[in-house]
């Protein structure tokens, strides 16, 4: 029997998401990069139809009702087509949270370059960093393989490293989905078998949320709401 959004041990509930995130000080949430950015994903039983995107937006506003969002992932998107087309809108947004997940659609390409994802991303991070936002990121999980690639996860490894890299060095949060439990649910993957369904994408909203949790208890801030 499937877990359902209640039940799922990785799950936070909203009230305890929110409960988490009450000193968050992030008024402008936007995301940028390809389907896995969007939170793209069909719906499950027992679970919210709402990507990852929304679910943190969501809680967000319930912190800080005025929270400002945009999502401007697209599907397919590619590393240089996000830094071509998304980086300036969302910078233009001013945001003070960004996310970044791209370079799926890189690796799908017969004969992906690595070093140039590996540019793109740099370029892309280099340019929300300088915002002074918070990042967070995503690697790539495990569950899902592409016909015809018998070399896979070799790519998804070496994305995700770069990943990793980046991560680090502009102190985003990172969201380790390669290795993460889920990837073993039988019912994690959409039709398409690539986009996880809604139980993964509140998965990786949870998780999400535990990962600015950390940001906040190494750098406590004091609220400037007014008392309730």
């Amino acid at each position: 029997m499937y877990p359902t959004e209640e039940s799922d041990p990785f799950c936070l509930s909203a009230a305890s998401a929110t409960r988490l995130l009450t000193d968050a000080p992030w008024r402008r949430f936007a995301s940028m990069g390809d389907s896995l950015a969007a939170g793209t994903g069909d719906p499950s039983p027992g679970y919210a139809n709402l990507g990852w995107p929304d679910r943190l937006a969501g809680t967000l506003r319930r912190v800080r009702p005025d929270l400002a969002y945009l999502n401007a992932a697209k599907i397919g998107a590619t590393t240089a087509k996000t830094l071509a087309n998304q980086v300036g809108p969302v910078l233009e947004f001013g945001p003070d949270l960004i996310h970044i997940s791209c370079g799926a659609n890189d690796i799908w390409r017969p004969d992906p370059d690595l070093a140039e994802i590996g540019w793109n991303l740099r370029r892309i991070f280099e340019r929300a960093a300088e915002t002074g936002a918070q990042l967070t990121t995503f690697t790539l999980g495990s569950a899902f393989v592409v016909p015809g690639f018998p070399d896979w996860h070799d790519r998804v490894r070496a994305l995700n490293d770069i990943t990793r890299e980046l991560a680090a060095t502009h102190a985003a949060v990172l969201v380790d989905m390669w290795s993460h439990p889920v990837n073993s649910r039988p019912n994690l993957l959409s039709a398409d078998r690539v986009h996880f369904s809604t139980s993964g994408q509140a998965v990786m909203a949870s998780e999400l949320v535990k990962g600015l949790v950390d940001v906040l208890r190494a750098h406590p801030v004091t609220s400037d709401r007014a008392p309730e």
